[in-house]
């Protein structure tokens, strides 16, 4: 077996509004996901491979914890961001701008929104455990 850090380190913590429908919801978490994935290096993150009996091979599982929760609007989905913002940590959100269309008409859309004016549908972190609870600690789990 590998030499692991502590599992409970670090974690991503994704905050979904909780106004979308589940299709929606998984869309946007989908999002959320792989923009994150895209920022962070290999120090930083833990992939491991589980093998089966068979020897079959599942690969790229997180050796983080990934939190889902959910929030009751944007304006509380905007201070998770701005948090991660003032704190250096790094992130990806989603807003109502990048749902329809492709993504040059969504770039077009958001381009053309004030941020007070952006409706946040959700909010991807990954740090230390205990910087990110200090922010997240009030939101529920997503059910």
């Amino acid at each position: 077996m590998l030499d692991l850090p502590d599992e409970n380190q670090k974690r991503y913590i994704a905050v979904l509004s909780k106004k979308m429908d589940l299709g929606r919801s998984l869309n946007v978490l989908g999002h959320l996901s792989v923009g994150l994935a895209q920022q962070l290096s290999n120090d930083e993150t833990k992939y491991l491979d589980y093998v089966d009996m068979d020897g079959n091979v599942h690969p790229s599982l997180s050796h983080y914890p990934f939190i889902v929760l959910k929030a009751d609007n944007s304006n509380k989905l905007r201070k998770v961001r701005e948090e991660a913002l003032r704190l250096g940590i790094k992130f990806t959100d989603f807003t109502s701008t990048m749902i329809e269309g492709g993504s040059t008409e969504q770039q077009l859309r958001t381009q053309a929104t004030n941020e007070a004016d952006l409706e946040y549908l959700g909010v991807c972190v990954f740090g230390d455990t205990e910087t990110l609870r200090e922010f997240t600690k009030k939101f529920s789990l997503y059910k």
